[in-house]
């Protein structure tokens, strides 16, 4: 089975009252919050390694978690730290993910002319003067597929991990029954290897970890709470 590696789970939550943001940017060391540039006030947390947004009606969206795990676990320590500020705020809030961003690599490498003409010029958009991957559209699940010429690939929309799992399974049978899988990749040349370059910012898509078996994160949101 390809390996999955989720990158970036989006979810979002109401606290259920409004939020005193000026209040809220005061109890918070680090907060940004800029109202005249961005509505919502901006915390970052170091562990987990994750971005929570706070708006004035209450609404709450985090980015940047791997795990809903680790969603979960920013919106009960931010929660905590807004009651000690002296906001009033419902119990924990029920959590909606709204997008998953999972990466994966095909071990081939891919003629994405050829991928274009065979899926169909009505799932796919490949313009590789303007972008070098190539866009394809999965309705079931509904999901987007990026593809690249080395075999990288990047999934995008979904909201549960099974959803990529089953894209992924989905655009590596029908590349292969294309014979579109070159096999191994070609050895590189032996160069130098670069130095990794240095971080300049924020990264909204940490590394994730993958659980023995699924090879996708570790386990998930209950199902009552996946409900869209």
């Amino acid at each position: 089975m390809t390996r999955v590696r989720i990158e970036n789970v989006v979810a979002s939550a109401s606290f259920g009252v409004e939020l005193d943001l000026h209040a809220i940017a005061r109890t918070l060391v680090g907060a940004e919050y800029a109202p005249d540039e961005f509505p919502g006030l901006i915390y970052r947390l170091k562990q987990p390694k994750t971005a929570i947004l706070l708006f004035h009606s209450g609404k709450v969206v985090c980015t940047g978690g791997k795990s809903w795990r680790q969603v979960d676990e920013s919106v009960r320590t931010v929660s905590q730290l807004i009651r000690k500020g002296g906001q009033r705020i419902q119990g924990h809030p029920q959590i909606q993910v709204q997008n998953i961003v999972a990466t994966s690599d095909l071990e081939s490498e891919i003629n994405l002319n050829s991928v274009a003409v065979t899926l169909g010029l009505d799932r796919v958009e490949y313009e590789p003067e303007q972008f070098p991957g190539l866009v394809c559209r999965i309705d079931e699940p509904r999901v987007v597929v990026l593809l690249f010429g080395s075999g990288k690939l990047v999934c995008t929309g979904a909201r549960r991990p099974s959803d990529i799992q089953l894209a992924v399974r989905k655009i590596t049978e029908e590349l292969q029954d294309a014979d579109l899988l070159r096999g191994e990749r070609n050895p590189p040349k032996s160069s130098p290897t670069p130095s990794a370059p240095k971080s300049r910012g924020f990264t909204p898509v940490p590394r994730a970890s993958s659980a023995p078996g699924s090879r996708m994160s570790e386990p998930w949101a209950p199902k009552a709470q996946m409900a869209a």
